[in-house]
């Protein structure tokens, strides 16, 4: 079934803003040659569409911003909706990566507002509040009923720390069901698998390495099987590497626009890909138990902690000893883990995605809470077969 019906104006500019924004990339790593803003992971770490829609062999940035020009001119004839906000989004992100790859320096607002396409904010307080004292609750039910919540959390993630002897076999567990689930409930993955490659000495706790067939994790860091089982949702399924399957296959048939190859691009579109990821454990119904509860109301106050903690230390310019402090109070998180926040927040091009995580979540979580039984089917089409930025997907059936 056709994810949405596109016109032939339509399939051209996707095609065109993928041969963009793949040839914005390639640009930059050929100009800088490892000394410019692009970390490894680069503008689009992931591409899985060379074959169908090549980048664009721009020589300088003067190319670059004559397309982004006409394709703002091709967008003004768009009706208002979803697909013409996703547009306006996705080319002003592009606009700001293109001033910050040509050497301009940006505040981190203006990374956060116009790069990553959210609010230059932290998570409002009360917020934070109401996460602690859902978090408290959880607790309780789940037998953790005394002692501050700091020393409650730390024995719930002690006592059910997973011995390393046991940490592949149970993330092979935890895969297949994963699977099976996504192949039910949102798309056939087919002989798609992954292996799990521990790693130390990272900024991040996990991540899909899509081409090597790897979900890499920092085992400098302690997982329970509730924390394990949600990084499997994130990363593979029915996350990052479910989108990238899925996207490619609809691109190919020509189900959706050709910008659907766009899903891992360090841009607006970052936000619903980690939001995806982050909620999918609940897109494939899978919180089991009282400590799955637990671990995905930690999870979800540590974001919003640690997205606060970004602004305030690029945005605001606290110390790190200050903005170590705040994550130690407010997350309760492990010290190899508080100390990748802080080092990935200060990456010059990628530091303000840390915020995509706490608003792309926020995005998938409201609309899929939102939808009924019956407006599943579109909804995960929508999703997972369309690009967005966090402002279009919420116009989802609004």
């Amino acid at each position: 079934m056709p994810i949405q019906e596109t016109t032939v104006q339509d399939q051209e500019v996707g095609r065109r803003l993928t041969a963009l924004t793949t040839g914005m990339d390639r640009l930059e790593r050929q100009l800088s040659r490892g000394h410019g803003v692009l970390d490894s992971e680069g503008l689009v770490p992931i591409y899985l569409g060379d074959d169908l829609v090549p980048a664009a062999p721009y020589q300088d940035w003067h190319d670059v911003h004559h397309e982004l020009a006409a394709l703002d001119e091709a967008t003004r004839t768009y009706p208002e909706g979803p697909r013409k906000a996703f547009l306006e989004d996705m080319l002003r992100s592009l606009r700001t990566a293109a001033r910050l790859f040509e050497g301009e320096e940006l505040s981190f607002r203006e990374k956060l507002e116009q790069l990553v396409g959210v609010p230059a904010a932290p998570v409002d307080d009360d917020a934070l509040h109401l996460m602690r004292a859902e978090l408290d609750t959880l607790l309780a039910d789940a037998g953790y009923r005394h002692g501050s919540l700091a020393e409650r959390v730390g024995r719930f993630e002690t006592d059910g720390a997973l011995d390393p002897d046991v940490l592949e076999g149970t993330f092979k567990d935890l895969m297949r069901e994963a699977q099976r689930r996504t192949d039910a409930m949102i798309y056939p993955t087919g002989d798609y698998t992954m292996a799990l490659n521990v790693l130390r000495g990272v900024p991040f706790t996990a991540r899909c390495n899509f081409n090597a067939g790897q979900m890499d994790l920092n085992v400098d860091l302690r997982f329970t099987r509730s924390a394990l089982k949600h990084l499997v949702c994130h990363e593979v399924f029915p996350g990052h590497s479910t989108q990238l399957l899925y996207t490619r296959d609809a691109a190919a048939r020509g189900e959706s626009t050709p910008d659907v190859l766009l899903c891992t691009t360090n841009a607006v579109t970052g936000c619903v890909q980690e939001g995806i990821g982050d909620q999918g454990i609940h897109l494939i119904d899978w919180v089991e138990d009282t400590h799955d509860a637990v671990h995905m109301a930690l999870r979800r106050l540590r974001s919003a902690a640690a997205t606060s903690a970004a602004w305030y230390q690029m945005g605001e310019g606290w110390p790190e000893e200050r903005v170590r402090a705040f994550l130690e109070e407010h997350t309760f998180g492990q010290r190899a883990w508080i100390e990748g926040r802080i080092r990935f927040a200060s990456y010059p091009f990628r530091g303000p995605f840390i915020a995509s995580y706490w608003h792309g979540d926020e995005a998938v979580r409201e609309v899929r809470e939102r939808v009924t039984d019956g407006e599943r089917p579109a909804f995960i089409a929508t999703l997972y077969g369309e690009m967005h930025s966090p402002r279009s997907l919420r116009m989802f059936r609004a």
